[in-house]
């Protein structure tokens, strides 16, 4: 499965989920000063950015300090991804009652991490550098945008969720999910294909 820089793209905005994370922004965020909640959601922004970029630029040496082949990496990147489709398109369960139990300004938890940059997020950033370390340039301009696109929606959080209205929300992170559940397939059979033609 190999990407370009849109398919890269795409895939990010995928798993970032900004859209269906909506609920959650607003619910965070309205616990937050109105005159810091902009300052905040850069903060946490760049925050998981940076992190993400980390696992980008260190995800070849990680895997070789772990003895992680591309190929478990490629199956189980599709696994996390896969149950990430299913949360997407049946429920998020107690997201959003986590989100409630942040009284105070977020800080790192849980808007920068898990919301942003989670465990499939990580994930995914790890397997685009590890596959064609050569296009990391390529790799590192999706996830720049990618963040961008979500930062500029927990930015607007309040107005995205007032225009849109929960149901278009709702509907939104559905096709998000089933999008994500063929990459995740594709991904998990690109895998188990290296595995039995490569050995």
């Amino acid at each position: 499965m190999d990407h370009s820089f849109l398919s890269a793209l795409v895939l990010l905005l995928l798993v970032l989920d900004p859209f269906g994370a909506l609920p959650v922004f607003i619910s965070v965020m309205g616990d937050v000063d109105p005159a810091r909640r902009r300052r905040v959601a850069l903060r946490e922004s760049a925050i998981a950015f940076a992190v993400l970029l980390v696992f980008m630029l260190a995800g070849q040496a990680f895997l070789s300090a772990m003895h992680l082949s591309q190929r478990s990496l490629e199956v189980a990147g599709g696994v996390i991804l896969f149950v990430i489709a299913m949360q997407m398109i049946f429920g998020h369960g107690d997201a959003t009652g986590v989100a409630s139990r942040q009284m105070s300004e977020p800080l790192v938890f849980p808007l920068a991490i898990p919301l942003m940059a989670g465990p499939s997020a990580l994930a995914t950033v790890l397997l685009l550098a590890s596959r064609e370390p050569g296009r990391i340039h390529v790799w590192v301009a999706a996830l720049v945008v990618a963040m961008l696109v979500s930062c500029t929606v927990l930015l607007t959080a309040d107005r995205l969720g007032r225009w849109l209205g929960p149901s278009v929300v709702a509907a939104i992170e559905k096709l998000m999910g089933l999008l994500l559940t063929a990459v995740a397939m594709e991904m998990t059979l690109a895998g188990l294909r290296r595995y039995f033609l490569e050995g």
